[in-house]
């Protein structure tokens, strides 16, 4: 069992998320998905990208790291689009996080990032908020920092491919991401450690591999 911090997207904690989470436990790990907009939610990209601005950068890190200090251990990170940049904002909270898993976006690695430490990346295909320029200086910086990193695009899906309800869902793209995301977690070092640990807390509180393309059947 591993523990994970699940941030949200720029939508705001919604079922996207509850989703994801109740995937998560159903293979056995302990999830927590902190609610970076104390309550708020939008329903379009448009009305997301005003709700964030609106809550502010300083207040959204600020939370994501107020739920982090309530996480004992070296949990694993993950984050939704905007939540895999909150990550690149606490990751240097977190030297010690047993891995970390950027959905819809990538995050910047700091100088602090361990080397070895397991990362997992998953993107569509031509992603407007991730481009194949950035992605592949995101894989030269991991290669650098020597993280263990894997980079996962999907051909065919929109930016935001595993959430249903959006026009970007694309469920086969969704289902292996998931498929991998499972085993990412369940291949992570000394995850017993964490079998029977809780935070005390809401579940709602707070060397490079090669690039590898998911094909549509």
């Amino acid at each position: 069992m591993v523990q994970v911090v699940l941030f949200h997207s720029a939508y705001g904690l919604r079922q996207a998320e509850a989703g994801a989470a109740a995937r998560l436990r159903a293979a056995g790990h302990d999830v927590i998905t902190p609610d970076l907009y104390g309550g708020q939610t939008a329903s379009t990209l448009d009305a997301a990208l005003a709700l964030m601005g609106t809550v502010g950068w300083a207040a959204i890190c600020a939370r994501a790291r107020r739920a982090l200090e309530v996480v004992p251990g070296p949990a694993v990170m993950a984050g939704f689009s905007m939540g895999a940049g909150v990550i690149g904002s606490v990751w240097d909270q977190r030297p010690a996080t047993a891995g970390v898993v950027l959905l819809h976006g990538i995050a910047p690695i700091p100088a602090s990032a361990r080397p070895g430490l397991p990362v997992q990346v998953h993107l569509a295909g031509d992603d407007p908020f991730a481009t194949r320029p950035d992605v592949a200086q995101w894989q030269a910086d991991a290669g650098q920092a020597g993280l263990a990193a894997q980079v996962f695009t999907y051909p065919g899906a929109g930016h935001f491919y595993t959430a249903p309800g959006l026009a970007d869902h694309h469920p086969a793209a969704a289902d292996q991401t998931w498929q991998r995301v499972t085993a990412f977690l369940s291949a992570l070092p000394g995850r017993d450690r964490f079998a029977g640990r809780g935070c005390g807390a809401s579940h709602r509180c707070g060397t490079t591999r090669p690039h590898q393309r998911w094909e549509p059947p």
